[in-house]
């Protein structure tokens, strides 16, 4: 997202996906949130799908910083340890500060089922999480990395969906630890990484 404009744009859709759904998003409405003259939001994303596009790529520039390194550098598979703090402090911030974030995310993938268009962008954007996993297993030295790379991110997105979403309440971050260390101990059974 190249503009400062583009960024507030998306800054207020992501607040309204999270605070009314896919149908309070409109451009009239992202004005109002985003404090911009009306016809501001059209002048940027002129439809509808262009201004989820623009929520989607937004929300997904605040998940790279959210995830920095994560992203870049696969996990240090040196130490488990080190992987599951950094798999439950990462996942603990998105359930408590932001929650929020979280649900417009998953307004905007239930929107992905419907629309071609958005389908793609978001299984794009999946990717770069994915691939990440897969990396870390893969040096860790796992029979099926790819797998277990997929595997890591649907475990991490259903302790999400379960604590913003579900009726599963709120893990705290040793809850999270455990869930981690268990799971991270299943895969690495008998395998190489310590």
């Amino acid at each position: 997202m190249s503009t400062e404009r583009a960024r507030l744009i998306g800054d207020a859709a992501i607040g309204i996906l999270a605070d009314l759904g896919m149908r309070g998003l409109t451009h009239r409405a992202v004005d109002a949130a985003a404090g911009l003259p009306p016809g501001s939001t059209s002048n940027v994303a002129r439809s509808r799908a262009a201004l989820l596009e623009l929520a989607l790529a937004r929300l997904t520039e605040l998940e790279d910083e959210h995830f920095g390194s994560l992203l870049v550098d696969p996990l240090p598979v040196d130490r488990r340890e080190a992987m599951v703090e950094l798999l439950a402090v990462s996942t603990h911030k998105m359930i408590g500060p932001d929650r929020r974030r979280s649900v417009a995310r998953y307004e905007l993938a239930l929107e992905a089922t419907r629309r071609p268009e958005l389908r793609a962008v978001y299984d794009d954007i999946g990717r770069r999480y994915r691939e990440p996993a897969a990396a870390m297993f893969a040096a860790a030295g796992t029979s099926d990395p790819a797998r277990h790379g997929r595997q890591l991110v649907a475990f991490t997105e259903g302790l999400l969906f379960d604590a913003v979403v579900g009726a599963g309440g709120t893990p705290t971050l040793d809850d999270l630890r455990a869930a981690f260390a268990e799971y991270l101990s299943a895969v690495f059974k008998g395998g190489s990484a310590t």
